[in-house]
């Protein structure tokens, strides 16, 4: 396969700007509320988008398509969001990294079911590698928490894998940046709930925080979602992007250790090993069996 016809370089670049909005994010929740962030976040991605639409003069879509867009923004911003914000008050960041870990298994699934997609032996098996890799990365030093906040998590988890069905929906008809960019209006529309909040912490928020939110905002919102789409619009098979997902929470802690000096430790270096050799074995080894 040709560079160009790849899908795997625009997975990857989502997956290095979702991780490295793990740490903005972090350093942003030291001033902002997690909801106020949440809908700060996605309005500066909204209004990058909306100058691109209007640069490349990219259509709306069609009517009888609006509530495919709607729910697609609901269930991959709105949803989402609000779910995993109320789940990780309540369990630590190993808990819910876990848990937004299973992410992928639930897309290779729901893909079975709802578009037929098959995946090989081998690909199975390297999905239970990369998320033992998870496991160990996580649970060597016992952070593994059992309450409530699993569930909310588990649901939102689901909410995501819907998102990525409907986007790989929405790209056989628009192009990606059509499919992530009225994805994300409606979503921000559905957020903007949070205006009053958001608006008094951002008169007082100092120069840094403004920083985060545009990073945030702009490379890991809108050039990550809409190259997410590109993936999705490229790939053979939905869990072929969603797999690159498991290498989220590894890619995280080696960007906290160059960005903010959180130092890894030795259950970071093995898990993430592990999970390199899972995502070597879906993606190599199983599409060559």
């Amino acid at each position: 396969m040709k560079l160009k016809d790849s899908f795997h370089p625009y997975a990857i670049v989502t997956i290095v700007f979702w991780s490295l909005a793990y740490v903005f994010t972090r350093l942003a929740l030291q001033y902002f509320s997690a909801l106020s962030l949440g809908f700060l976040r996605y309005l500066i991605a909204s209004l990058t988008l909306a100058v691109v639409a209007v640069l490349f003069k990219i259509k709306p879509p069609a009517k009888r398509d609006w509530g495919w867009f709607l729910l697609s923004g609901a269930v991959g911003f709105f949803l989402y969001m609000i779910l995993f914000n109320v789940g990780s008050q309540s369990v630590t960041a190993s808990t819910g990294s876990v848990v937004i870990a299973t992410v992928p298994i639930l897309t290779a699934l729901a893909a079975r079911i709802f578009y037929s997609e098959r995946l090989k032996s081998i690909q199975w098996i390297a999905i239970g590698v990369e998320f033992s890799g998870i496991l160990l990365l996580t649970l060597m030093n016992g952070a593994f928490t059992m309450n409530r906040g699993i569930l909310w998590l588990l649901v939102a988890a689901c909410a995501l894998s819907a998102y990525n069905l409907l986007q790989r929906r929405l790209t056989k008809s628009y192009s990606a940046l059509q499919a992530s960019t009225y994805s994300i209006f409606a979503g921000t529309a559905m957020l903007a709930v949070f205006l009053p909040e958001s608006m008094a912490e951002l008169r007082g928020a100092p120069g840094v925080q403004l920083f985060y939110i545009v990073i945030l905002g702009v490379f890991c919102s809108a050039i990550a979602y809409v190259s997410w789409s590109k993936a999705f619009a490229k790939a053979p098979r939905t869990s072929s992007v969603s797999n690159y997902m498991f290498v989220t929470p590894f890619l995280t802690t080696l960007l906290g250790f160059l960005l903010a000096n959180e130092l890894p430790d030795t259950s970071t270096l093995l898990g993430g090993a592990v999970i390199l050799c899972g995502a070597f074995l879906f993606h190599f080894r199983g599409n060559a069996a």
